[in-house]
């Protein structure tokens, strides 16, 4: 039999004939890496004893060494009998000794390799060091403690790096140092000699890939600032660099260069593209980007995210969900996150460099996703993106994006601007192999504006036999007047092919078009000849525009009544083969032509893959436009079922104050005609919600009572647990605390009581979150303040790492504690609640936690006024437009920080604000700790100490009349203290 090889450089690894053998228990294996890290010497028992226990060593220690030992021989000589020595580890006097095989054990080969690098000179030796350091995939016996154990085994690696840097930059060899240099720099990052040598290996490298570039026109600054961005990633740095110009200016080609560079120097190099039109899978570029950044993971770990919000981005699980979509505001912070994580993983054994072409037709997410990886971008990523910045001209969320980006560290922003005329000349010879006159120069210059690709498309022209005097003016006259030169079947096919998309499945675009893939192969031989549609690189079963533009002249030369009838034949022939994103659109650009029923239908499956990939924008055009189709068609089921989740997907967006209102009482009003009382009684619920957050209080009022009637009249217990939820929270927002807490004590039995466990009374995701938090709120409003705290740590435990419902706590817990003055509290729930969600995906309930931590600071003595200028200003980002819920409790607590800043005049102009709101939008709740606040703003502005003491008593009335206790209860300490 074979003997086994095993690996001690990176983590421990034993395998024979392919097949991976487990070392045992972690103090077995260890014993094992020791004796290989120290292969041919004899390591006595008793080092082994201390190595592996230190100071808590059993009384056995010595007999269970000699059982690991026995169990090692066993592994590593299956066939070797009882009571034999053993060929590979033996006892050595009073120790063991590990004697490898030859080709058994990297260590040795490792040593061996650096005999014979220091025997040789030039070349030989370089090769034999890089042969040496290549071995290396991690620190030694990587995961074993004590890692101590094996420093001498990771300092020989450093040193050789350190070694082999000065012989590769001398022999012109840099870069195949790169790759152990980073390692090393990862394992020792505060080793001066790692740092240097990696510096010096860096610049060299830099130098030797400005040759690449040559083969651009005009760019050579351009691409200066991309390799340099690539070498610092390389380096274990990060970087984002945005790319823009019009569109033909060389985007693209621009960053296929940089692309090159990359993967030249080692890098993976991972694209995603942004491809135009509504037929476009949501979060495209990122399906792509994801998928490939998984598969480039060694098997053992893709399981990890297969099976987490990144599986599901890149392979929809059998298409998409079948059941409603449940709103989870914090699952599409997971997937972004997951995505830095993945990201961080895959850079730690490789530097990544990122491409993200035509960000400029990314949905929302994508664009939002992009952002979100540029501000929290882990080392050894680079992130490259590209745009048009005219045709179309940014929008507003490509605006915003640029601004997050433009924030992000290590940012560079280049544009592309028109080529000179030199230039122009320059690429007319590349192209045509003749260098043109000066005078067809200036006349290509001046008709293309020093586009270049419109240079190209001229340049071809003149290679044809063309005539400078009769060019095309734009590049879609070019495309016009290669069109006119195709007979019907290859026209049809390639207007086909253009509202498919810039990259086009043959076999689609066969079954779309009625052909059989050789007939339609040769209907597509004289398009390739035109230069209008090619051959995609590397794949063979699809073929692709050259350019953008090229494909949307083609779309703009079809007519609509026959664009019509090419998506209805697209359609069908994507029928149970594409995604459903795909298929939604193309039926619903056919209009009329498809049945209404099919096409709501797709739309219905297109929102729930959407939002089962968190394109929570693009979920809502496709729920939308399938709500439109059903009510238009009369179809009263697929209608309600489209507003059904779309307005759970608008919740998931923006929250209630975000729902459209109008879609809300529609779905409500064709519920209870369809006879569904428990979705009428959902649809209403969420319309009490919306008007109940943005404190529209006789709106929500109103809301309220009908739900609290139907649910008293009412046999479904999630109705009942609607009507009490919601009567009980207008009680609150009125300042009864007394009947507050009465009914959402009841609610939340109803919900414990009749619907935990009952799968077919399932009730919304948001009330099972937000019950219990009021409830808790409640308690501590009416003076039960450690039952409060008692169910807000139950609540804290169950959250787990869970980011939505984390925040959804913390909003509540830190509420609690600054209303009951517990400054400690409210930062530790601040801290946690803003660690779960750091770029306040969550704004509204975001916006709580931070307040609260502002109030910490201030009524701590920790920079008072910054902690209270930092609150106003989140008061308006979070609370104000439009007014939320709890504004006026935020402006009394401002007022609080304002006082303990020293600055009495700010705390009256909060409270001010505050009685503002408080008769203005009607949330009486707060009113009682707001007239405690203004007495104690009475006392430091040095008013009379009997006007002081009646205003807190009146507080105190107050407070005890509505059974607001806790407030009461803090009046009652205060005026004992004047």
């Amino acid at each position: 039999m074979a003997w086994p090889r095993l690996t001690l450089l990176g983590p421990l690894r034993i395998r024979r004939d392919d097949a991976e053998l487990d070392a045992g228990p972690p103090q077995q294996a260890f014993l094992l890496a020791v004796l290989a890290a120290r292969a041919g010497e004899t390591v006595s028992s008793t080092e082994l004893v201390e190595l592996i226990w230190d100071d808590d060593v059993p009384a056995s220690a010595h007999n269970i060494i000699q059982k690991y030992a026995g169990a090692l021989r066993r592994l590593l000589e299956p066939d070797l009998a009882a009571r034999e020595p053993g060929s590979y580890l033996v006892r050595h006097g009073d120790g063991y000794l590990f004697q490898p095989a030859p080709g058994m054990l990297d260590v040795a080969e490792f040593r061996a390799l650096l005999d014979r690098a220091r025997a040789s000179f030039g070349d030989q030796a370089l090769d034999c060091y890089v042969e040496a350091l290549d071995l290396w995939h991690g620190p030694a016996a990587e995961g074993l403690p004590p890692a101590a154990s094996f420093a001498a085994l990771n300092r020989e690696f450093l040193g050789a790096c350190v070694t082999a840097t000065g012989l590769a930059l001398s022999r012109g060899r840099p870069a195949q140092l790169l790759g152990p240099l980073r390692l090393a720099a990862r394992m020792a990052p505060d080793d001066e000699r790692v740092r240097t040598s990696l510096a010096g290996v860096l610049a060299a490298v830099g130098k030797e890939t400005g040759v690449p570039g040559a083969g651009l026109v005009g760019r050579a600054e351009e691409f200066a600032v991309l390799r340099q961005s690539v070498v610092a990633g390389l380096g274990g740095g990060s970087a984002v660099v945005v790319v823009e110009g019009e569109p033909g200016a060389g985007k693209t080609r621009l960053l296929e260069e940089a692309a090159a560079v990359a993967g030249r120097l080692g890098a993976l190099v991972v694209w995603g593209r942004c491809l135009e039109g509504d037929g476009t899978p949501s979060m495209w570029p990122w399906v792509e980007a994801v998928r490939a950044l998984i598969e480039s993971l060694p098997q053992a770990v893709r399981r990890r995210w297969q099976d987490g919000e990144l599986g599901r981005l890149v392979e929809p699980r059998g298409g998409p969900p079948a059941g409603p979509i449940l709103p989870d505001s914090g699952s599409q912070f997971r997937l972004f996150e997951q995505a830095v994580d993945a990201l961080a993983q895959v850079a730690a054994g490789q530097p990544v460099v990122l491409m993200v072409d035509d960000l400029q037709w990314g949905d929302v997410a994508s664009l939002h996703m992009f952002a979100h990886l540029a501000a929290r971008l882990p080392g050894a990523v680079v992130m490259i993106g590209a745009l048009r910045d005219r045709a179309p001209a940014p929008g507003s969320e490509l605006a915003r994006l640029l601004a997050a980006v433009s924030r992000a560290p290590g940012h560079r922003r280049i544009r592309l601007g028109p080529l000179g005329p030199a230039e122009v000349a320059e690429l007319v010879r590349r192209e045509t192999g003749h260098a043109p006159g000066d005078g067809v120069a200036r006349g290509i210059h001046a008709r293309t504006a020093g586009n270049a690709y419109f240079v190209r498309e001229l340049a071809r022209l003149l290679a044809d036999g063309g005539s400078i005097t009769a060019v095309p003016s734009t590049v879609r006259d070019v495309v016009q007047d290669r069109i006119l030169l195709l007979d019907d079947d290859a026209r049809d096919l390639l207007q086909a092919a253009a509202l498919i998309g810039r990259d086009v499945d043959l076999s689609l675009l066969a079954r779309a078009a009625g052909l059989d893939v050789q007939t339609c192969l040769d209907h597509l031989a004289p398009l390739d000849a035109l230069g209008l549609l090619e051959a995609a690189p590397g794949n063979p079963y699809l073929v692709r525009f050259p350019h953008d533009l090229v494909r949307e002249s083609v779309a703009g030369t079809t007519p609509a009544r026959s664009a019509a009838r090419a998506h209805l034949r697209i359609a069908d022939a994507l029928q149970n083969r594409g995604s459903a994103e795909q298929l939604a659109h193309h039926l619903w650009e056919a209009g009329p032509l498809a049945d209404p029923a099919r096409t709501s239908g797709a739309l219905l499956r297109a929102g729930r893959q959407a939002a089962g990939k968190s394109a929570l924008e693009a979920a809502e055009r496709h729920l939308h436009a399938a709500a439109q189709v059903a009510r238009t068609a009369g179809l009263d089921t697929s209608e309600l079922s489209a507003l059904s989740e779309l307005t759970a997907v608008a919740g998931m967006r923006s929250g209630y104050v975000g729902s459209a209102l109008d879609l809300l009482e529609r779905a409500e009003d064709l519920a209870r005609r369809l006879g569904r009382e428990r979705e009428a009684a959902d649809f209403l619920f969420s319309r009490w919600a919306a008007h109940s957050q943005g404190i529209q209080l006789d709106r929500a009022g109103r809301l309220a009572r009908r739900l609290r009637q139907q649910g008293e009249n009412s046999a479904d217990p999630v109705v009942r647990a609607y009507g009490l939820h919601a009567w009980g929270i207008h009680q609150w927002d009125i300042g009864d605390i007394g009947e507050a807490y009465r009914y959402l004590s009841q609610s939340n039995r109803t919900m414990l009581d009749e619907l935990t466990d009952r799968a077919d009374e399932a009730l919304r995701h948001d009330l099972q979150l937000l019950s219990p938090v009021m409830l808790a709120l409640m308690t501590a409003l009416s003076g039960r303040l450690g039952d409060a705290r008692e169910l807000l740590a139950t609540l804290e435990a169950a959250a787990g790492d869970d980011s939505y419902p984390l925040t959804v706590w913390a909003a509540f817990a830190v509420t609690v504690a600054a209303l009951a003055g517990d400054p400690a509290e409210a930062r530790r729930a601040a801290e946690r609640g803003i660690a779960a969600d750091p770029d306040m995906t969550f704004v509204f309930l975001g916006g709580y936690q931070r307040l609260a931590r502002c109030w910490a600071r201030a009524v701590t003595g920790e920079d008072p006024a910054g902690a209270a200028a930092e609150a106003q200003r989140l008061i308006a980002v979070a609370l104000l437009d439009p007014p939320r819920s709890g504004v006026a409790t935020w402006y009394g607590l401002l007022a609080e920080m304002w006082l303990a800043a020293g600055q009495p005049g700010e705390a009256a102009a909060a409270l001010d604000r505050a009685d503002w709101f408080l008769e203005t939008h009607g949330q009486r709740y707060p009113e009682a700790l707001v007239l405690l606040i203004r007495a104690r703003v009475m006392r430091a502005a040095g008013e009379p100490a009997d006007r002081v003491r009646a205003v807190a008593a009146m507080a105190r009335a107050l407070a005890a009349e509505r059974g607001a206790h806790l407030f009461a209860e803090r009046a009652t300490r205060y005026l004992a203290s004047l």
